[in-house]
């Protein structure tokens, strides 16, 4: 099993290098042929999503769209598969940052339903309160 670094993952989703673009495909044409185990983690997910953002300006819908094709590849092991699946939703529905999106699914797994924050994203999340520290 080898891991797979987000730079790997932005040259198949933009093909902004051909020659490694190519390389990458026949990578996961491997994995999908059950040749090579590949492995990745929310932290490079999280990458990707703030490169396809704030460099190549992609929209959400899109983001979202790569990011189940990558996590619904065969032979591609992620972690926290469900969890991040469930913080595209989030990021999505609420247009929020993936970051803030991932910290209110994992709140929410631990049961957690306050939090001290500037950051308003988490006002429109049902199940947490926010506040200020005082």
């Amino acid at each position: 099993m080898r891991f797979i670094d987000t730079n790997i993952f932005l040259r198949l989703l933009t093909g902004d290098h051909p020659r490694k673009a190519e390389a990458c495909l026949k990578m996961f044409r491997r994995a999908l042929e059950k040749q090579e185990p590949l492995f990745t983690s929310d932290l490079v997910i999280a990458e990707i999503i703030w490169v396809l953002e704030g460099f190549y300006h992609l929209k959400k819908e899109d983001i979202v769209d790569k990011m189940e094709k990558i996590l619904n590849t065969p032979n591609l092991h992620c972690q926290n598969k469900k969890l991040v699946q469930e913080c595209l939703i989030l990021y999505l529905e609420k247009d929020i940052d993936f970051i803030d999106a991932y910290n209110a699914v994992l709140m929410k797994k631990n049961k957690i339903e306050a939090i001290y924050t500037y950051d308003k994203d988490f006002r429109s999340i049902s199940w947490i309160t926010s506040g200020e520290p005082a």
